[in-house]
């Protein structure tokens, strides 16, 4: 009987339930998701009165043709940032364009057609209309659901500017280097984001902590020049210092280049030095020739990284006597649409061949097609 016993108790030892085996086959091993956000941003959408004047259709200005060759990347994108360069203050401040700038209202819904979620207005023609221009041009983009505007702002209180798409948060800061020596109300220095360092780091640090990437939108640089300038330079310097992960450079009016700055944390900032003009009818060649920053942010569960990135160029055809301006990617301009440009045949380097050269000196990868699609246009 205790044989017997013992043989029952031994067999029923053998039918305990056992911790699962560990799987092994990586076919079965499923991998955390991977979230994807796409970003693209805009330099300087400067508009000159010739804009304004030829925008004029019975009695409304209409600049929706300005940009419809470039409307379905834009609006393919996650989240679209552009530098407004000018205010758009209201009628009753009268339009104007250089030195001091303000855009006809109409503008704002274009905008926001094309699928720009974040303006900035923190540049050089922040003043132009003074404090009403500022309060004015706020009310605007007030009027507006799932707009955000930054580098302008109503009260001394900073609150952080946080997107966030596809489970993956973006943080926007933004400063200009001028106000084109038009001071600012001496009770409201706060009004627009200027560049000190001491500001700077302190919004960082606490904008930091709470976003995957953390994007900083810079006026700043020589106009003219295609070469960062030693300040650039060393603000960007600065910024990677700090752990932003992107910095979007404007003001220059022409293409300089991207590079990638190494971080105390080992990851990489990247930072695009000037997009160039996005629409303008500026005279000078090399003033047509602007950008898109193309970029894809990446998640997986706690490690976010950047994934491709790069400069979808462009250029800005104008019609003799300024009747027409239109904004083209590079990739749909051709020899016989530069032959219609104002400029065409007025000498200088107003070819195919050069603009061709002039992106080639970028050192940076251009999309010579729409990164949306899979079409290599």
């Amino acid at each position: 009987m205790f044989c017997l016993l013992l043989l029952f108790f031994s067999c029923a030892s053998v039918k305990q339930p056992q911790p699962p085996a560990e799987i092994t086959d990586p076919e079965l091993v499923q991998e955390p998701p991977l979230y994807k956000l796409s970003f693209v941003a805009a330099g300087d959408n400067l508009i000159n009165m010739t804009m304004i004047d030829s925008s004029l259709e019975e009695g409304v200005y209409n600049f929706f043709p300005v940009y419809t060759e470039v409307k379905s990347i834009i609006q393919q994108a996650d989240i679209a940032f552009i530098n407004q360069e000018t205010l758009m203050a209201g009628a009753s401040f009268r339009y104007s364009g250089y030195p001091q700038f303000n855009t006809p209202s109409s503008m704002a819904s274009v905008l926001v057609d094309l699928g720009f979620t974040v303006i900035n207005h923190a540049n050089n023609h922040a003043m132009d209309m003074g404090e009403a221009g500022i309060l004015a041009t706020l009310d605007l983009w007030d009027s507006f659901s799932g707009i955000d505007c930054i580098g302008i702002r109503r009260t001394k209180e900073f609150t952080p500017l946080l997107v966030t798409r596809n489970n993956i948060s973006l943080g926007f800061l933004s400063y200009t280097f001028s106000t084109n020596n038009i001071a600012l109300p001496r009770d409201k220095p706060w009004m627009v984001s200027m560049i000190h360092r001491e500001t700077i780091a302190a919004e960082i640090a606490l904008l930091r902590p709470l976003c995957d990437f953390l994007v900083i939108s810079v006026h700043w640089g020589d106009e003219y020049q295609h070469e960062p300038n030693a300040f650039q330079t060393d603000l960007a310097g600065f910024l990677a210092e700090h752990k932003v992960d992107v910095v979007v450079g404007h003001h220059p009016h022409v293409l300089q280049r991207a590079e990638y700055i190494e971080r105390p944390d080992g990851k990489q900032m990247l930072c695009f030095y000037s997009l160039g003009n996005f629409a303008s009818n500026q005279v000078r060649e090399e003033t047509i020739l602007g950008g898109l920053m193309y970029v894809q942010f990446l998640k997986r569960e706690d490690n976010a990284f950047i994934g491709d990135a790069g400069l979808i160029p462009l250029i800005t055809h104008i019609e003799p006597g300024y009747t027409k301006t239109k904004v083209y990617p590079f990739y749909k301009y051709t020899a016989e649409l530069l032959k219609g440009h104002r400029s065409h045949g007025k000498g200088g380097n107003f070819t195919m061949s050069f603009f061709n050269s002039s992106l080639a000196a970028l050192n940076t990868k251009l999309f010579m097609y729409n990164p949306f699609t899979t079409d290599l246009q």
